[in-house]
C-alpha cells in the first residue's frame, strides 16, 4: 500500500489531539444531535479552545497561524468518525478564509478572533431557489442608501444557518449585470430584517443543521462589504478550487473508512459456513474499491500539494472533487450491499454513511457542472492549440 508523505511530526500530535476530542466531546452525544438536527454551541466554543476552528488563521487575529494541512486534519478525522453534525469545514475552510483573504482589517478583528474560539460561527449564503451552482443567477439584491445597503432576499440549503454570527453573502447590486453585478457581504446575523426560516430535514447529515434565510430589508453598513463593488463572483470562482478540494478530502477519507470497517465486518460475518470475507466476489469487489480509494487518495494528496504551493487549478479541483464524489457513492453503495440487511439499520455505520453520501454528488457544484467545467476546457485548450499549430 501507498505510504502517505505529507504529513510531519506535528500534524500526526496534532491528529491524535482531534481524535481524543472527537472521541470525548462528539461520539457520545451525536446520535442525540442527529435527533435535534443541530449540534450545541457549547461543542464550537469546546473546539475552538482545542485549536480545531481555523488552524491556518494568522496568530495577530487569535489563530495558529499553521499550514493548511493543520485544517487538512481536522476535516480527514471528522470525515473518518462518520460524524456530520459539526459544520466546521464551511465556518474554516471557507467562511474564515473569505475574510482572511479579501477582508479589511477591520472585518478581520471584528470576526477572525471570534470564529478562532468558536464564539461566532460562519456560513456562506449563496445558494437560493431559482440559483444552485447557477451563482450569476442569484436574485437576493443589496440596494444602496447613503453609506447603507439594503438586503432583500432569500437563501436556501445554508450549512450552519441555525447558528450562525455572520454570513457571507452573496448578492446583487446590479440586477441587469450578470456575473459583473455580484457583490459579496459580511451580514451579521443580529441585524433587524434577518430571519431563519426552518432547520430542513434531509436524507443524510442530519446532525449539521441546514436552513432557509430570509432579509427583509436588512441594513448593513457599506464597510460590510466584501471586496469591491461586483467583484464578488470573482471572488467566489478564486475560492471555488479550495471548496472541491476540501470535499474531495472528506470523500477520499470516508470512502477509505467505510472499505475498512467493511473488511472488519464480513472477516467475522458467517454464511453457508464461512465467513463473508471467504467468498471470492466479497475479496474482488474489495479489491477493487480499495484499489481505487488508493488512486483517489494519491490524486487527492498531490491536489493538496500543489494547492499549498498555489499551484491547483479549477480544473483539477474540478475533477477532484467529480472523481472522488462518484467513488465516495460508489463505495458506500457497494460496502453496504455486503452487509445484507444489517446495512439497512440505522445503527450500522454503514447506513450513516450511505445516507450521508448522496449530497457530494451536489453540493459544492453538481456532479454535471464538473464535467461542463472539464470538458470546455478540453475543448478550448483543442481550439488553441489548433490555432498555434
Amino acid at each position: 500500500m501507498f505510504k502517505r508523505t505529507l504529513f510531519n511530526e506535528d500534524h500526526e500530535a496534532f491528529r491524535d489531539t482531534v481524535r481524543r476530542f472527537i472521541e470525548k466531546e462528539i461520539t457520545p452525544h451525536h446520535p442525540q444531535w442527529e435527533h435535534d438536527r443541530i449540534v450545541p454551541r457549547e461543542l464550537w466554543r469546546k473546539a475552538g479552545a482545542a485549536g480545531m476552528l481555523c488552524c491556518t488563521v494568522p496568530e495577530q487575529y487569535g489563530g495558529l497561524g499553521v499550514d493548511y494541512l493543520f485544517d487538512v486534519v481536522v476535516f480527514e478525522e471528522m470525515a473518518r468518525s462518520g460524524h456530520t453534525g459539526p459544520g466546521f469545514m464551511i465556518h474554516c475552510d471557507l467562511v474564515a478564509t473569505y475574510i482572511k483573504s479579501f477582508g479589511t482589517e477591520a472585518q478581520k478583528q471584528q470576526w477572525l478572533p471570534r470564529m478562532v474560539t468558536g464564539e461566532a460561527i460562519g456560513s456562506l449564503g449563496m445558494t437560493e431557489p431559482h440559483a444552485g451552482s447557477d451563482l450569476k443567477a442569484i436574485r437576493t439584491k443589496a440596494v444602496r442608501d447613503g453609506d447603507d445597503f439594503v438586503i432583500s432576499g432569500q437563501k436556501v440549503f445554508i450549512s450552519n444557518g441555525q447558528l450562525c454570527d455572520v454570513i457571507v453573502l452573496a448578492t446583487k447590486t446590479n440586477l441587469g449585470a450578470g456575473s459583473k453585478g455580484v457583490t459579496l457581504f459580511l451580514v451579521d446575523t443580529s441585524l433587524p430584517g434577518f430571519r431563519r426560516g426552518k432547520n430542513l430535514e434531509k436524507l443524510g447529515m442530519k446532525g449539521q443543521d441546514t436552513s432557509e434565510l430570509f432579509f427583509d430589508e436588512v441594513r448593513v453598513p457599506a464597510s460590510a462589504m466584501l471586496g469591491e463593488e461586483g467583484k464578488g463572483f470573482e471572488l467566489m470562482m478564486t475560492k471555488l478550487a479550495q471548496e472541491r478540494l476540501a470535499q474531495a478530502i472528506r470523500s477520499a477519507t470516508v470512502a477509505e473508512t467505510v472499505i475498512d470497517y467493511t473488511v472488519a465486518y464480513t472477516a467475522e460475518r458467517k454464511a453457508f459456513g464461512q465467513t463473508i470475507g471467504d467468498f471470492q466476489n466479497t475479496q474482488f469487489k474489495l479489491a477493487e474499491l480499495k484499489t481505487e480509494a488508493v488512486i483517489g487518495r494519491q490524486f487527492t494528496d498531490k491536489c493538496i500539494e500543489n494547492f499549498m504551493k498555489g499551484e491547483l487549478d479549477a480544473i483539477d479541483a474540478a475533477m477532484a472533487k467529480m472523481w472522488l464524489s462518484n467513488l465516495h457513492c460508489k463505495v458506500v453503495d457497494e460496502c453496504l450491499q455486503l452487509f445484507g440487511g444489517w446495512g439497512y439499520m440505522w445503527e450500522y455505520p454503514i447506513s450513516r454513511a450511505y445516507a450521508d453520501a448522496r449530497v457530494v454528488k451536489i453540493a459544492g457544484g453538481s456532479i454535471e457542472v464538473m464535467k461542463l467545467i472539464i470538458g470546455r476546457k478540453l475543448f478550448s485548450d483543442y481550439r488553441a492549440n489548433a490555432q498555434t499549430g
